[in-house]
């Protein structure tokens, strides 16, 4: 499992976030806190207190292309 920390203050942050996290097979989760919700949910993201840092667990080793695409939201 990989770790990754991201910042989606803006809708239009959340809605590519999405976009980018779906086409991954692997499981992938949102952390704020102490709430955990699933990264492909976009209602699950809204639920969450979006003006703080969010943690992105990724569930699989091998998932350097993921976490190269994320850097856009860090």
């Amino acid at each position: 499992m990989k770790s990754v920390k991201i910042s989606l203050q803006m809708a239009q942050k959340v809605k590519d976030f999405v976009k980018v996290v779906q086409d991954y097979p692997y499981e992938i989760d949102l952390k704020s806190d102490k709430y955990v919700v699933d990264a492909k949910s976009i209602l699950g993201i809204f639920s969450l207190d979006l003006s703080k840092p969010l943690i992105v667990e990724i569930h699989s080793d091998d998932c350097d292309d993921l976490i190269e695409q994320l850097k856009k939201f860090a």
